[in-house]
């Protein structure tokens, strides 16, 4: 009786490490060195102004305001697949992608996108950290830790960010796995 409950004991435990193993051993994302050119920081520092906006610069040269930290205690790392909903926009006010919207509901709601984190802009990768689960952040992201001096095309290979954008996401964290 002895030896099967150590046995049982033992398959969870490796049963655990191994799924815990698998998940991160997969991981092939590492950490961008990438910080914002002083012209492109000092750029967005000026739009900021104009727009009346404050936000906290980061070190990688973004800049930030979070609306709401969220909390919980799920660590994230560039592994990470985040559940979000988002609207990115240019500081003229036009957007220029957003999660899709459920007409079908009342009202109307975002449906939230499961993306991986190192998969996604380097202004997001440092940024979306900053927050909690049901957190939500506004980004004021500059060119080079966004899509820099290569426009961003949809599937159609129509233009939908010109090079060296300045862009500004407002992100909802919904959950993190």
């Amino acid at each position: 009786m002895m030896l099967t409950k150590t046995f049982s004991v033992l398959i969870i435990a490796t049963l655990i490490i191994t799924s815990c193993a698998k998940k991160t051993g997969t991981c092939s994302y590492s950490e961008s060195k990438t910080i914002a050119p002083v012209a492109e920081i000092d750029s967005l520092r000026t739009l900021l102004k104009d727009s009346g906006i404050i936000a906290v610069q980061n070190t990688a040269g973004f800049f930030y305001t979070i609306n709401q930290p969220g909390s919980g205690s799920t660590a994230m790392n560039l592994c990470s697949d985040v559940t979000v909903t988002y609207k990115g926009t240019f500081f003229t006010g036009k957007t220029f992608d957003a999660t899709r919207i459920d007409s079908t509901v009342t009202p109307p709601q975002p449906v939230p996108v499961t993306l991986t984190l190192g998969q996604l802009i380097v202004g997001w990768q440092k940024g979306i950290p900053l927050i909690k689960k049901d957190g939500d952040i506004t980004l004021y992201i500059p060119p080079s830790l966004a899509y820099g001096a290569v426009p961003a095309t949809d599937r159609y290979g129509n233009v939908v960010v010109p090079a060296n954008s300045y862009l500004k996401f407002k992100i909802h964290l919904v959950d993190i796995q």
